[in-house]
């Protein structure tokens, strides 16, 4: 009776050091740095690293009590129910996040974006809803599975199941997220189709394949109808994302291995080139933006990375979710189904939450049983041995003395900026926005050659016109006109939409030294004619400065 109870005691303590090993990297979705700047993910990745580490001697402990319970050492490097423990501790961090998203709902806690109520643990409400899209198709899986037992343990299993899909069915349409909707959507129905008695539903549909039918063509025009809503809803959005992925896909043709200096690059580059040809139509100047991301992760990565890369990925998620299928695991492969929806129109994967998520759900698939356990001790020593732990900890105090460095920024003090930008650049040397502030701090301080420096390096990691803005105006401090000219008119071809590298050029033309009346009119004109697509006091500025210049270059012709 002793040697059972204690053989009870040790299943189940390596059973929760098992499910903690496998909750703990889970869990970076709950971090939350607001010491960090808000789109700043590399806390997550510090916290994935001391999780990782956390997990790792929870498995080893586990091996151990294991092996003394005389286990064979194939049982022991096996990773038993790895599925079960990522479906309960996703459902977990599903839970949590929406407990969190409807407090912030009903102004209990603060959201991590000042424009938007609801973002859960993220900066941004639609990576919030695709997170929790991913979580539905495994809350009903398991509640689909559960037995039928009239247990205690089977009504608190099921209780938790079904108060995990009411919280994030609450929470879920409040995101106002198209995508994470149809993801959603998309892995339920997956899942329920999985779980369909298939006897049952071949007898009803040869008893009513009229009726079926019928019920199927209505379905199917509410769906249009929904799809149109959808479009209404936020149009100008959907036709932004549609033009992103033309664009992107222009530069996919550019670098069909992919393109080493990043998206954003090879992003600015296309969308200038194809602006500047000037076959485009009017909605196109309209929604076109200077996107960080493709809002489309397989066009992101084919871009980045490859084409032949791409498909080697989308091959081997394929796999796994054949084996996921085989094996029963539909809630998995649900969430699995989600996400890949929610990539199509997002960028879940430049988040830590996702991309662990994403792992953890494919080795759910099937090989995790196998080879979860030398998996995550595997990346846990590269991350610690490799000195990735180092170096994100490096970058994340690092950019917490950006925030410092920013706050002078912005008040100012540029000098005082300088510096403090200065001893974080061998750090941050990667960060398009940290590039800019300080090669823009640099041009506030008059040293235009360094900030041309910093800029240029700036131009690899971000696609916003401003960086050639502020170069332009670099190059006229130095009078060096025509290469001004040059970056005025790359910021436009960039973005035709903005009205300030316009005025930048009507100033640029009324130099005495580079005084052209017919471009400065050309310029001017566009200036005080041209329609914003956010109207706001600077172009009133910008249109009166204009009409100044106009005036005293005509009273100065009729001097002359």
């Amino acid at each position: 009776m002793i040697k059972l109870q204690i053989h009870t005691v040790k299943d189940t303590v390596t059973a929760c050091l098992l499910f903690v090993a496998v909750c703990a990297p889970l869990g970076v979705v709950r971090i939350i740095t607001p010491e960090l700047p808000a789109e700043e993910a590399i806390g997550q990745w510090v916290w994935f690293g001391k999780a990782l580490l956390l997990s790792s001697i929870c498995i080893l402990i586990a091996s151990l009590l294991q092996l003394m319970g005389k286990d064979t050492r194939k049982h022991v490097l096996r990773f038993s129910y790895f599925s079960v423990c990522v479906s309960w501790g996703f459902m977990l961090c599903g839970a949590l996040e929406a407990i969190g998203g409807l407090r912030q709902l009903y102004g209990f806690a603060a959201s991590g974006h000042s424009r938007y109520a609801l973002t859960g643990s993220f900066f941004n409400p639609g990576p919030y809803a695709g997170y929790l899209a991913m979580v539905l198709p495994v809350c009903l899986h398991l509640y689909l599975c559960i037995s039928k037992d009239k247990t205690v343990i089977h009504y608190l299993e099921k209780g938790m199941i079904a108060l995990t899909g009411i919280l994030i069915l609450c929470v879920l349409p409040a995101t106002m997220s198209r995508s994470a909707w149809i993801a959603a959507a998309v892995g339920c129905g997956w899942v329920t189709y999985m779980h369909r008695d298939k006897r049952r539903w071949y007898v009803l549909w040869e008893r009513y394949k009229r009726r079926y039918v019928l019920w199927g063509t209505g379905i199917f025009f509410v769906l249009i109808l929904g799809g149109v809503g959808a479009f209404v809803l936020k149009p100008d959005s959907a036709l932004g994302r549609l033009f992103m992925w033309k664009v992107t896909c222009k530069a996919i043709a550019n670098h069909p291995w992919g393109c080493e200096k990043g998206f954003a690059f090879a992003y600015g580059e296309a969308q200038e080139s194809y602006f500047e040809q000037g076959n485009y139509a009017v909605w196109e100047e309209r929604v076109a933006g200077s996107p960080e991301y493709a809002f489309n992760e397989y066009l992101s990565l084919a871009l980045t990375e490859g084409i032949a890369v791409c498909a080697v990925v989308v091959v081997v998620i394929g796999m796994c979710l054949r084996m996921g299928m085989k094996r029963g695991r539909y809630g998995i492969c649900g969430a699995i189904l989600s996400l890949l929806v929610f990539s199509f129109s997002s960028y879940p994967m430049h988040f830590p939450a996702f991309v662990v998520a994403g792992v953890c759900l494919l080795l759910a698939c099937g090989i995790g049983d196998v080879i979860g356990k030398p998996f995550i001790l595997c990346v846990c020593l590269t991350l610690w041995a490799g000195g990735y732990m180092e170096k994100w900890q490096q970058e994340k105090d690092a950019c917490g003395k950006w925030m410092y460095a920013r706050m002078l920024y912005h008040s100012g003090g540029y000098k005082a900026a300088n510096e403090a930008y200065e001893k974080l650049y061998p750090v941050l040397r990667g960060r398009g926005a940290f590039l800019f502030e300080y090669g823009h701090s640099l041009h506030k301080s008059f040293l235009y050659g360094d900030s041309n420096k910093y800029l240029e390096e700036a131009c690899r990691y971000s696609s916003d016109p401003m960086v050639l803005n502020v170069m332009g105006k670099n190059y006229q401090e130095q009078h060096c006109y025509e290469q001004a000219e040059k970056f005025f008119y790359r910021a436009i071809h960039r973005l035709p939409g903005r009205i300030y590298p316009y005025y930048l050029l009507a100033n640029l033309y009324a130099e005495p030294d580079f005084y052209k009346p017919d471009k400065l009119k050309e310029a001017a004109d566009s200036v005080l004619t041209k329609e914003p697509k956010v109207h706001s006091t600077a172009i009133d500025e910008m249109r009166s400065e204009v009409r100044e210049i106009l005036k005293r270059k005509d009273k100065c012709e009729i001097k002359k």
